[in-house]
């Protein structure tokens, strides 16, 4: 009898430790094969079981958590929802998350191991703290300025800080309301469907996401180009540029909408926007040159983040002599995304450096202890520093008694180009009406803001479809703005 109770004693000890071998492969090797399992609904249980962290802008909640007493407790809410929806994005209980909500979820979600005070060990373990806080660049101002200026209209808005690359306004138009996304009612599917089938796309960001034919604001990288190359040395000398100019190698005739550009100065040409003296310009700087200046100016970048990825902007580096001219005047393949021209007008208000935009300044724990702060941001020489002060002055003259008048603001400094892009089969579009600037204060050392604006659907009953008249309002209100208001708190 002894001999069989110390077998099934040496059975049951056996079974002990399949059990404990197992609980410890299943804990230790296969958690996250389950946790990840679409059948488990204790992680997202989990995740809805406390209030997410917030989003700030100026240091205040753009966001919140609303307790629905539901088996998925919190649902995310939005104050001014449509008007931040191109930086927050979505956080969504049935499509999951997009932008900032979906690059900064860790620390919102509470699950980033930097939150704990021992994040080696919680990693392991995998824990879930109270949600943390993401604090933005926005200056909600700025951002307030540019949603009224685009409001009843489709655009989209992007400013910046030269020196930094702080994105100080970033607005996509039209909008939506991320709230309407946010719970698991039998409206969120309706939602969903509606914004989708909407032609006007209300949750694509245009900012960063939506490249457009730049237009005549491509001239600044042409006519960096060229004075960097040597093809211009005198800004006040004529440039032999015939008007109309024919393209090389073809019978098509390129005109200008402004009188007097035939042999126009780069001075005079920039100031009336003269497509012929650019585009022969860009034919003598050569398709190598330009297409260097251009991706030195964060052209054809396809890595770029704010944390979250930004379209690529594009000029083509196979062309033909016609094909260049056409480029150089910002149309051909040339595009570019709002954000894309809000830094290229900021090198050169920042001496011909590019510094790579951040929408991100910290993020904190809940109890407001610092998790990551943005650090300083890398730079790039687009153009030599004499040829960005050349260029600062062309843009000044075109506020001061070109075509970009409307962005002038008293007490200020102000740089511009405007321009109109065609597009469509045959050019039947509604022309793009693009603004880009920089302005600094009189009592500034160094400019405040650089700002690119963008119209769809520019109003033809002004007269003339321009950026001087549908984009450059727009600009000079968030320039304003962000010179007004006071300088952000250091983090």
């Amino acid at each position: 009898m002894t001999r069989h109770i110390r077998h099934a004693a040496f059975f049951c000890a056996l079974l002990m430790i399949a059990l404990l071998v197992n609980a410890a492969r299943i804990q230790l090797f296969k958690a996250r094969t389950y946790d990840d399992n679409i059948a488990n609904r204790r992680t997202t249980i989990a995740r809805y079981g406390q209030p997410r962290g917030d989003i700030l802008v100026d240091g205040r909640p753009v966001t919140g958590s609303q307790d629905t007493g539901e088996h998925l407790r919190y649902e995310r809410t939005y104050t001014n929802g449509p008007m931040y929806a191109p930086v927050t994005g979505f956080a969504s209980q049935m499509y999951g998350t997009t932008l900032l909500e979906a690059t900064e979820d860790g620390v919102l979600a509470g699950t980033d191991p930097l939150l704990s005070p021992f994040p080696v060990w919680s990693g392991a373990a995998r824990d879930r703290h109270p949600g943390g806080d993401v604090a933005t660049t926005l200056r909600g101002a700025a951002q307030k300025a540019a949603f009224e200026g685009l409001e009843g209209r489709k655009g989209a808005v992007a400013a910046v800080e030269p020196s930094t690359g702080r994105i100080l306004a970033l607005v996509s138009a039209p909008s939506y309301d991320p709230s309407a996304l946010s719970g698991n009612g039998s409206s969120v599917p309706r939602s969903w469907s509606t914004l989708n089938r909407d032609r006007d796309k209300p949750m694509l960001n245009r900012a960063v996401r939506k490249t457009y034919p730049p237009g005549s604001t491509f001239k600044v990288v042409t006519a960096a180009a060229a004075l960097d190359a040597g093809v211009i040395e005198d800004v006040d000398k004529p440039t032999r540029s015939p008007d109309p100019y024919t393209l090389p190698g073809t019978r098509t005739r390129l005109t200008n909408a402004s009188e007097g550009c035939e042999n126009a100065a780069l001075r005079k040409a920039f100031e009336w926007s003269c497509n012929t003296v650019f585009a022969k310009l860009g034919v003598e700087v050569g398709a190598e040159r330009m297409a260097a200046t251009a991706q030195a100016f964060g052209f054809n970048r396809a890595d770029l983040r704010i944390p979250y990825s930004v379209a690529r902007s594009t000029f083509d580096r196979e062309v033909d002599r016609a094909q260049l001219a056409l480029s150089s005047i910002g149309q051909f393949n040339t595009r570019a995304t709002p954000l894309q021209m809000a830094m290229v007008a900021a090198a050169v208000a920042n001496g011909g450096q590019v510094r790579t935009p951040y929408l991100v300044e910290r993020t904190t724990r809940a109890g407001g202890g610092t998790v990551s702060t943005a650090g300083s941001s890398p730079v790039r020489q687009a153009m030599r520093p004499s040829t960005a002060a050349r260029m600062k002055e062309l843009m000044v003259d075109v506020v001061r008694e070109g075509t970009g008048t409307g962005a002038w603001i008293p007490g200020a400094t102000v740089g511009g180009k405007t321009g109109t892009a065609q597009h469509g089969l045959g050019n039947s579009g509604t022309p793009y009406a693009w603004f880009v600037s920089w302005a600094q204060g009189d009592h500034d050392a160094e400019p405040k803001v650089a700002v690119a604006v963008v119209v769809e659907d520019a109003d033809p009953d002004r007269g003339e479809i321009s950026g001087g008249g549908d984009a450059a309002p727009i600009a000079r209100s968030v320039m304003e703005a962000v010179l007004k208001s006071p300088a952000p708190r250091a983090p």
